[in-house]
């Protein structure tokens, strides 16, 4: 049978009238309605020639491509029997479920199940390799498509699981590559390259994704841009260690592959037990990234943990750093009182013995040197000014010089003589013991105080011990605790942005988007990773005009209006700046909460430019009625005179007014005169969507480092 799974301008078609492995003939742009005969009559022609010097049989990649099928590439399903009977072995075989050998089945079909709309299981088993899988497949209705497979082991030996993987064919028109990189606040840094014969693998082995996290592999035509160019993209739904790579093999077959990367002897499983791999997610589009995101956005806030509108934040992190008191933070309470903040996070240095980033990591009690009462005095303070209240944590790591680890040395993760990260060894989650310990602590600090907001951060590597079994129980902890206290909110921080994925996503509700709030950096790096994660759900701070991680100094303005395009918090000492920049903060905030529900409810948007020292990013609301953009000056422009702005996204039947949007203090321009539609006595301007999108506006002269931001409201 022929299944064609449609919705939101995409198409899947699977051939599975064969015995064996089901064959993916079309992941891609939607096909229309096709009759079944038209199906059938598109699997039928979709059948390649036999080549020379080749498999006598046409080769056809499945859904699990591998060697006994004629496919020589990256197979899907990988391992291997350590037992002592007979059978098996590694040649033309399988191993059988009593012998030992290399893993290599030869897998046939026993039933697709629909099991709902666009949602199919593929069932297939080896009876000679003792082993059955089963591959989920679901194209939901924004077109996105979510893969898995589950292996058993029906053998009476143990099968040594070595890889799982999703595997998608792509075709040859996608032959350009966009990947990401990083450091330590530099996340998320773009690298293209073309996609040749071989295999571009990105492993990640840090026990999350890491700064340098693959992110999102996309495969696309030449040249593809934000708007423009067909595109193909994986994205693997885990937070431990992975790969993910694009293969383009010397047979003909172009593809994209994600799964958990599994340490040799990790994963062992006996008779009857089963694996599933982590969910793939993959989104084709027509219009370039931002027709990823406008299929991957709705998606996930279909399934958000987020209930309502994201709070304006203040952290205490670079505002005081470990110097916590009742009095300093007080003042720092009326001060995010006083400009419009909406909640209080107290950031590392609460707990007892903390006085640096060296010691007491696992004491998770309140110190009752720095507070004798406990946090009650602060957060009746927080209360007061008519702020809820927040709590830094890291509950998986641990200082050796800490009460935790002295009591507990077998609770530590690796080798004991491992080397420190920040001071820091990881807490064994998979230990049961260390596992309850924790849970219990947390769920004390919580009963005790009204928290209503955790900072869950993760500042080190694992570099040891089992991945796999880390990140398991990693998310059973947060479900255990989510689960003890409803309408609690989670920020996951690592480092910044080492832990940014799907995994993690389904059980927060923000992200750390980068330890650094230098804006320059923030605009790539928020630039990027809102092509995967929507926008509320990126934390952005306001820091201090001489950014803590560069030593950069901003504008204000440019340091808001970066903030602005995402989950806005503050990590400044207000009580420091003047009345003036007090004022106008509190003026960014308003505007901020005024078109709150279009910055993180809205279609995320950008312009491709032609020249990269200006950037055109926005917003535009669902329904096509009001939009925000951002023009930003990143560098001085190729020339005396900018290209004009041209606004992406508008409903280009619809007219709209576009005016300036202060959001704090005005950006720099040098210019003699501003463009005549920006000058102080021009009349209002409304134009269509159509020639705002194809035509544009001059744009004004702005100097580096600062950003002018626009709202459209239809008319």
């Amino acid at each position: 049978m022929i299944h064609h799974l449609r919705a939101a301008g995409t198409s899947l078609v699977l051939d599975a009238s064969g015995s064996g492995a089901p064959v993916i003939v079309h992941w891609g742009a939607d096909l229309g309605e096709l009759a079944p005969t038209d199906l059938a009559a598109l699997a039928a022609a979709s059948v390649p020639p036999v080549g020379p010097s080749s498999i006598d049989a046409p080769l056809r990649l499945s859904l699990l491509p591998a060697l006994a099928e004629g496919w020589s590439g990256r197979p899907a399903l990988s391992g291997f029997r350590a037992g002592s009977g007979t059978g098996g072995g590694t040649g033309g075989g399988t191993g059988s479920g009593t012998g030992s050998g290399t893993l290599d089945p030869a897998l046939t079909l026993v039933a697709v199940r629909e099991r709902g709309a666009n949602t199919l299981a593929v069932e297939l088993a080896d009876a000679d390799a003792s082993v059955t899988v089963t591959t989920d497949l679901e194209l939901t209705v924004q077109g996105v498509l979510r893969m898995r497979h589950t292996v058993t082991n029906t053998g009476a030996s143990s099968l040594e699981l070595a890889g799982l993987d999703v595997t998608l064919p792509v075709p040859d028109r996608a032959a350009e590559l966009l990947d990401f990189t990083g450091l330590w606040s530099h996340e998320r840094r773009p690298q293209r390259s073309t996609l040749r014969q071989g295999v571009w693998s990105r492993e990640s082995r840090h026990g999350r994704p890491g700064h340098d996290d693959s992110y999102l592999t996309v495969a696309g035509t030449p040249g593809f841009g934000f708007r423009v160019g067909e595109v193909w993209a994986v994205h693997l739904a885990f937070s431990g260690d992975k790969r993910v790579w694009a293969e383009r093999s010397a047979l003909g077959f172009a593809t994209l592959g994600a799964g958990e990367l599994l340490a040799p002897g990790e994963l062992s499983l006996a008779a009857g037990e089963s694996y599933t791999s982590p969910w793939t997610v993959a989104v084709y589009s027509d219009a370039g990234l931002d027709g990823l995101s406008a299929r991957l956005h709705p998606w996930i806030r279909s399934w958000s943990t987020i209930t309502g509108p994201r709070k304006v934040l203040l952290n205490t992190w670079e505002a005081v750093y470990f110097d916590h008191d009742l009095p300093t933070l007080g003042r720092l309470v009326d001060a995010a009182a006083r400009v419009g903040v909406e909640r209080f996070v107290l950031d590392d240095g609460w707990f007892s013995g903390r006085t640096d980033d060296q010691r007491a990591l696992g004491d998770w009690f309140v110190d009752a040197a720095k507070w004798p009462e406990g946090l009650h005095p602060l957060i009746d303070r927080v209360h007061t000014a008519g702020l809820d209240f927040g709590l830094w944590v890291e509950p998986e790591m641990v200082n050796p010089d800490s009460d935790l680890a002295r009591a507990h040395p077998d609770w530590l993760l690796g080798s004991a003589s491992a080397p420190t990260w920040r001071g820091q060894r990881v807490l064994d989650l998979a230990n049961p013991d260390a596992f309850a310990w924790l849970l219990g602590r947390l769920t004390a600090l919580l009963a005790e105080y009204p928290i209503a907001y955790l900072k869950w951060d993760h500042n080190r590597d694992l570099l040891g011990g089992s991945v796999h079994r880390q990140t398991a129980a990693l998310y059973r902890l947060i479900d255990a605790v989510r689960a003890a206290q409803p309408g609690l909110e989670i920020e996951s921080c690592a480092s910044g942005g080492a832990r940014i994925d799907l995994g993690i996503l389904e059980r927060v509700d923000r992200v750390w988007t980068s330890d650094t709030n230098d804006p320059l950096e923030r605009q790539q790096i928020q630039r990027y990773t809102s092509v995967l994660v929507p926008p509320e759900y990126l934390g952005g701070h306001l820091g201090a005009a001489t950014a803590h991680t560069t030593g950069r100094t901003s504008a204000l303005g440019f340091r808001l209006a970066t903030a602005l395009f995402g989950s806005a918090g503050i990590e400044w000492d207000l009580t420091r700046a003047t009345a003036v920049d007090l004022d106008q903060i509190a003026a960014w905030i308003a505007i901020y909460k005024e078109r709150r529900a279009l910055l993180h409810g809205g279609t995320v948007v950008h312009a491709d430019a032609s020249d990269p020292a200006i950037e055109l990013h926005g917003v535009v609301a669902a329904d096509g009625a009001s939009a925000v953009f951002a023009q930003v000056a990143l560098a001085a422009p190729r020339t005396a005179l900018p290209a004009p702005i041209r606004f992406p996204g508008l409903d280009p039947e619809r007219r709209y007014r576009v005016r300036p949007l202060l959001a704090g203090p005005a950006p720099l321009a040098v210019q003699t005169l501003p463009p005549a539609w920006l000058a102080a006595d021009a009349p209002e301007l409304v134009l269509s969507g159509a020639v705002l999108a194809r035509v544009g506006l001059p744009a004004p002269l702005l100097t580096p480092e600062q950003a002018a931001l626009f709202s459209l409201d239809a008319v």
